[in-house]
């Protein structure tokens, strides 16, 4: 058994676990449908990821990253791009009192795609773009469909 398929059966439990416990859920009588729907389609989908998961790593034997080097060195190259990200989530949760949730999110992606990805000028377009366009509608679906209040920042306090 490899660490894939130990996190995959974790995920599953995990799964299964939270599953049940959405039956405990509160029926509320102001819904149409019950509390514990959005939870277990979640789960649901949680659950079919996860069996995927497993499937693969029954598959394909040993994870990627069982071959690295030993100690530090090995370990950062192997994880070097999740720690990237890592690291642009925390500055993104740091700047967003300061940028706000649209530019920070805007920022947030387009660095993380240039991070991992090419650098050339029409890529950093194409990145550019791809940040405007998914912040933008993930910022205007929250805003004006669903009357969420997102973070506004001190940048753009009192536009």
């Amino acid at each position: 058994m490899n660490r894939d398929t130990g996190v995959a059966i974790f995920l599953l439990l995990f799964c299964g676990v939270f599953f049940a416990a959405t039956f405990d859920i509160r029926e509320t009588s102001y819904g149409t449908p019950g509390a514990g729907v959005w939870p277990r389609i979640i789960l649901f989908a949680l659950t079919l990821l996860g069996a995927g998961y497993l499937a693969q790593s029954l598959k394909r034997g040993r994870a990627a990253g069982d071959e690295a080097g030993r100690g530090l060195k090995g370990w950062l190259a192997t994880y070097r791009n999740a720690l990237c990200c890592y690291f642009l989530f925390a500055v993104f949760l740091l700047t967003m009192p300061y940028f706000g949730m649209f530019l920070g999110g805007v920022l947030f992606v387009f660095c993380t795609l240039t991070a991992l990805g090419r650098r050339d000028g029409r890529t950093l377009l194409v990145h550019g773009a791809i940040a405007l366009g998914a912040v933008g509608i993930m910022w205007g679906v929250f805003t004006y469909g669903l009357n969420v209040i997102l973070p506004q920042g001190e940048l753009f306090y009192g536009w």
